[in-house]
């Protein structure tokens, strides 16, 4: 039996052969991630300029605060180019075959398979989003990797995924994954 569906902007779903395999991309706006490039692209030139600039200064205090400055920049130049290549390569995986649950954090084919024995996996749910939470909020951005809306319990373990879903497509995913998993 093959069933092909779209769950919402971002997800698909398709069962053939008794394999279930579900697909999250991390982003339908891509105008935005032209926008994420723009900031990283101006990120980066600023930077450099700053690191140039460093060994025509003479005064150590100067220096001392440039290296501090440069720290601050490497540490976000790290987490926006993370973002960025999330945003525009990546993708989320999950997939059930023969009793083992995977799931994937793909970026242009690249990332660790994490395994799950179906028989362990319960309390598939909705990771609620707190009305005025500033973490919440802030897990949401787009500028952000993370926001994880669905969460089953595993060995003891909470393991979340679908980031920064919306409510009525991680619905529609929780449904999907309690019915397939029956």
């Amino acid at each position: 039996m093959e069933n092909i569906q779209t769950l919402g902007k971002r997800s698909s779903l398709l069962i053939k052969d008794q394999v279930y395999s579900l697909v999250i991309l991390p982003t339908a706006e891509k105008k935005k991630v032209g926008f994420l490039f723009l900031w990283l692209f101006a990120w980066s030139v600023s930077g450099m300029i700053v690191l140039v600039n460093y060994f025509t200064l003479t005064n150590p205090n100067t220096k001392l605060v440039i290296i501090m400055w440069l720290a601050f920049w490497a540490y976000f130049e790290f987490k926006i180019i993370r973002v960025y290549l999330w945003k525009r390569f990546g993708k989320e995986k999950l997939w059930i075959k023969n009793g083992t649950l995977y799931y994937q954090q793909d970026i242009n084919g690249r990332g660790k398979v994490k395994e799950f024995d179906t028989n362990l996996v319960s309390g598939v749910k909705l990771i609620p989003l707190t009305p005025g939470s500033i973490a919440d909020t802030f897990s949401q951005t787009f500028w952000v990797k993370g926001g994880e809306r669905i969460a089953f319990e595993c060995q003891g373990k909470m393991i979340r995924f679908g980031m920064q879903l919306e409510d009525d497509e991680a619905a529609k995913i929780i449904a999907s994954l309690q019915k397939f998993l029956k």
